[in-house]
């Protein structure tokens, strides 16, 4: 694996780890010089993107991790502790839509589903590494937010409102663990075509709307997983380390403006 080096010598532990932007991050990871811990709930899919990795010369080790549930999360962490004896980099990446129905169709349970796993297992995974961190006075943390944390209209409402937590929590955090050198930022992505979204996309390509992806964005188009990774690998990096508390939109300019693209007066 051609590795550049801007992350060498560090230990990452991703969640979500094992499609999309998850998997993005953790080749691009890998490339840069990181040993990577990876937790997902299909541990096949896991193993099938450690063996890319190895195969090109990396290192790596897999979980299975289900980060709803605090035990799994915490086994994570500490498999990363057994393994390489510390943790640099903590990216909370695992998260769920909850999907697309109205309040009225929903029940505390559907709450309750999204808020554990966008929510709580970032709160359970920080909480986790927090203490090794510590230790060391020094570490980064980036969590995977979205840009429906900051304006309505890009997911749905417990989804939406997981993800203003996600950016409120990544300040609250930040001011927690500043003096331990802990910089803790978020990233807000735009339309990214995973395998999450893949309902979006397959329905807009069935109706023959393809075109219209993205087509609020300033740029015009949606983004890829990579395009996501790489400013996940910045705010890791040392290059970032004057930033922290920060939330962050990766949107082709979606937040930018509260009027369509071309129609600004």
């Amino acid at each position: 694996m051609a590795k550049n080096g801007r992350l060498e010598g560090k230990v990452a532990v991703i969640t979500g780890a094992s499609s999309g932007i998850g998997e993005a991050t953790a080749i691009m990871f890998a490339k840069e010089g990181a040993r990577v811990v990876l937790g997902a709930r299909r541990i096949d899919k896991l193993e099938k993107l450690a063996n890319q990795i190895k195969k090109a010369g990396g290192e790596v080790t897999v979980k299975a991790t289900d980060v709803s549930v605090e035990q799994d999360v915490k086994e994570l962490i500490e498999l990363a502790i057994k393994t390489y004896s510390q943790i640099d980099i903590l990216v909370n990446n695992a998260g769920i839509t909850g999907g697309l129905t109205t309040v009225e169709e929903q029940n505390a349970e559907d709450w309750r589903k999204v808020f554990n796993t966008n929510v709580l297992g970032m709160v359970y995974a920080i909480k986790h590494v927090a203490t090794y961190m510590k230790e060391r006075k020094k570490g980064s943390i980036v969590n995977v937010s979205s840009v429906a944390g900051i304006r309505s209209g890009a997911g749905g409402n417990a989804y939406s409102a997981s993800k203003g937590a996600v950016n409120n929590l990544t300040q609250t955090f930040a001011c927690d663990f500043g003096e331990f050198n802990i910089r803790v930022n978020a990233v807000c992505p735009g339309l990214i075509e995973t395998e999450m979204t893949k309902p979006v996309f397959d329905y807009a390509r069935d109706k023959g709307k393809e075109s219209k992806l993205g087509s609020r964005c300033e740029l015009r188009r949606y983004g890829r997983p990579e395009e996501i990774a790489a400013p996940i690998l910045f705010l890791a990096s040392d290059e970032a380390s004057y930033i922290t508390g920060q939330f962050i939109p990766v949107d082709g300019g979606n937040t930018a403006s509260l009027n369509l693209p071309g129609m600004k007066v």
